[in-house]
């Protein structure tokens, strides 16, 4: 039996969430986890201090998660996805609305008429979908300043048809458990041979056009993160303050280099030294002795069971690229640090992708030690 749709939100939850820290994925899942368990809930999103560079446009690197990922953090959030929809055409969005109620939507902002985006540029975004009498009740709490002018939190009502064809469509619903404990963690990727891959690239002006992407995205999670920190009780020291106005400036670094070059002229040279030094900082910044400890423990762990020195271990960005590493070890890895570190791992979480880096280790830990 279908549940009924649940009524359109009016309560203004977009507005509350610290939208000025998300991204275009975060900021709706931060509406859901808000609505459901109350003020602050988003902030878990910010739990993570990331710097997890993949494969990005134009041959460069990215700090920008895929986007479904991102949805995985649904769980963290006291969130459970109940149904998934992909390629869903404008014409079905409002069927599956009346039937499912408020759902969660992925699509192309070029089409979205409440966004300075709108016919000005291609890019994946999120909002929340509900039927309201028969039109659509568009929830984004999206916020940023754009070219074409400041995209705000807030609601539309419109016609379906104004709507755009979804790449993706999720209903999600509140866990029964509520929101669990979250606790702060790291992940440090490579620094140099992401900025060398900035630095080394033919092509400039896409360089700093992408970088500037970069540290607006590195700004706003460095003060997602200090504000997760204070929702835990731990205050921002000066050092904090200092560090997060640095990476602010770094982003308008980039902005400007970028609007010089795209203008014939010359690239300001200090622009990827300070981002690396920025990018090292975040360790003395955010550094918690606990969660360094846990780290320690568990790369002693995992250096134990491959026979190498943990230097070794520390060095690669993944352990399948230590020479000889195999699944019987994962297997030998796990066993080992659920009984140095008196924990048992949630087997929901025992998959190759969270067991082959030592931050992923060390999250599912702590996410073990919380439990």
């Amino acid at each position: 039996m279908t549940a009924a749709p649940e009524a359109p939100e009016r309560d203004g939850t977009a507005a509350s969430v610290r939208a000025d820290m998300l991204d275009c994925v975060q900021s709706n899942l931060a509406v859901l986890a808000d609505r459901y368990h109350g003020p602050g809930t988003h902030l878990a999103l910010g739990a993570v201090l990331r710097f997890s560079p993949r494969p990005g446009p134009g041959g460069l690197p990215t700090v920008e998660p895929e986007p479904q990922s991102q949805l995985a953090a649904v769980r963290e959030l006291g969130l459970v996805e109940r149904a998934r929809w992909s390629q869903v055409p404008s014409g079905e969005l409002a069927s599956l609305a009346r039937t499912h109620g408020l759902l969660y939507v992925m699509a192309d902002t070029y089409d979205m008429p409440w966004l300075p985006y709108h016919g000005q540029r291609h890019m994946e975004h999120s909002y929340l979908v509900a039927d309201d009498g028969g039109r659509a009740l568009v929830t984004d709490a999206y916020h940023s300043h754009t070219p074409w002018g400041i995209a705000s939190p807030g609601q539309w009502v419109m016609d379906w048809a104004e709507l755009p064809p979804s790449s993706l469509v999720v209903r999600i619903e509140p866990a029964d458990t509520g929101a669990p404990p979250v606790r702060p963690g790291t992940d440090h990727g490579d620094i140099d041979a992401y900025v060398a891959a900035y630095a080394t690239h033919p092509d400039r002006a896409a360089a700093l056009e992408q970088l500037t992407t970069e540290t607006w995205l590195l700004a706003r999670s460095r003060r997602l993160h200090a504000a997760f920190l204070a929702r835990e009780g731990r205050a921002a020291g000066p050092e904090t303050a200092t560090h997060l106005q640095r990476m602010e400036r770094l982003a308008e670094q980039a902005f400007l280099a970028m609007r010089r070059v795209q203008r014939g002229r010359t690239e300001p040279a200090r622009l990827l030294d300070d981002l690396a030094e920025a990018l090292r900082a975040d360790r003395d910044v955010f550094a918690d002795p606990e969660r360094d400890r846990l780290r320690a423990e568990v790369t002693a762990t995992v250096a134990g069971v491959l026979d190498v020195d943990p230097a070794v271990v520390l060095a690669v960005p993944s352990l399948t690229e230590i020479p000889g590493f195999n699944s019987f070890q994962v297997v030998e890895i796990v066993e080992a640090l659920e009984e140095r570190l008196g924990v048992e791992f949630d087997p929901e979480d025992l998959v190759p992708e969270n067991l082959h880096r030592i931050d992923d280790l060390c999250s599912l830990a702590t996410s073990a030690t919380a439990r």
